[in-house]
């Protein structure tokens, strides 16, 4: 292992900002660039930067037992943004932007810009591309890989990780903005793996995320490794999930959870009038399916959404 500094600047205000990286295998030139996986860009993405700990600490292991194969070498960045996440900001210290909102970046841009390409720099030109993000919505989710649609995605290759779901998404105009979505059009086959929590660490989730990166290096013939073969993936698509809304806003009381099959008419929770505690509105679930994000707020507003159900096929 080569524990090295990829990119770093001085700041008056506190101490040299470092952005650390850790390679496996085979180092110089000669080296294959095999995958590179990245953890936490945001400040409060606790659990990635966990995730990628276990994954160091792991590869460590492996690297011992000769058991990365060839030529191929691995690069594990763990954290992006340790200042924000130093004082608990999701964002960037001193101006609240999101780091992965700015690629590709610009040398010559503003901080956040500026540590997006020299990011993009470093990472570009491997063979595959892992990032464990945090989820657009606060709340409990199933694990799952999650692919940027630029018409270069492989879902083929995304069922090899061995996670419960795959889900793919119509492209979005912010996604142009994003490490995967770059990563992909500079010819790195690009996923993200979402672990099922953000602001705090799960641990059996987090051996999860491992155990699914590790599968599928071994997959890919990029390390030798016993694992077992983890799930068969469905593939689902961001848009054909059903929300389930709120029709008041309140205090919210949840009765179902997450990867729980529901029946449509099913109470899947209620709100409550924070100061006289009656019921305003029921939460029921309008199709028969499976729970793949449910709101875990003490609080939520009206029309938000509370569930996101899988529906069921041939319904």
């Amino acid at each position: 292992m080569k524990k090295e500094i990829l990119y770093s600047f001085s700041s008056y205000l506190r101490n040299e900002f470092k952005i650390e990286g850790y390679r496996f295998g085979k180092q110089g030139d000669l080296a294959e660039p095999a995958a590179c996986i990245v953890g936490s860009m945001r400040g409060n993405e606790y659990q990635q930067l966990f995730i990628c700990s276990l994954l160091v600490k792991r590869l460590k292991e492996l690297e011992a037992e000769g058991a990365i194969v060839g030529e191929n070498q691995i690069l594990v960045v763990p954290c992006v943004n340790n200042f924000s996440m130093n004082v608990r900001m999701k964002y960037w210290v001193s101006d609240n932007s999101d780091i992965n909102r700015q690629f590709p970046g610009n040398f010559d841009g503003d901080t956040t810009s500026r540590l997006a390409a020299h990011l993009l720099d470093k990472t570009k030109g491997f063979r595959y591309g892992i990032h464990f993000p945090s989820f657009y919505r606060k709340g409990d989710f199933i694990p799952h890989v999650r692919m940027p649609s630029t018409g270069k995605e492989s879902v083929s290759l995304a069922n090899l990780f061995g996670l419960p779901y795959v889900v793919t998404s119509k492209h979005r105009n912010y996604d142009k903005t994003t490490l995967n979505y770059n990563w992909q059009i500079n010819g790195t086959d690009a996923f993200s793996v979402y672990s099922g929590a953000t602001g705090n660490l799960d641990e059996p989730l987090a051996k999860q995320a491992v155990s699914s990166v590790l599968r599928f290096l071994t997959r890919m013939g990029i390390l030798k490794n016993n694992c077992h073969n983890g799930y068969i993936a469905s593939i689902i698509e961001e848009e054909d999930m059903v929300q389930v809304r709120t029709k008041a806003a309140g205090f919210f009381r949840r009765f179902a959870g997450v990867n729980e099959e529901v029946q449509r008419g099913q109470m899947l929770g209620e709100i409550l009038d924070p100061y006289e505690g009656n019921r305003l509105a029921e939460v029921r679930s309008n199709v028969n399916g499976i729970v793949f994000y449910a709101a875990n707020q003490p609080t939520i507003l009206e029309n938000a959404t509370a569930f996101q159900i899988i529906k069921k096929l041939h319904e």
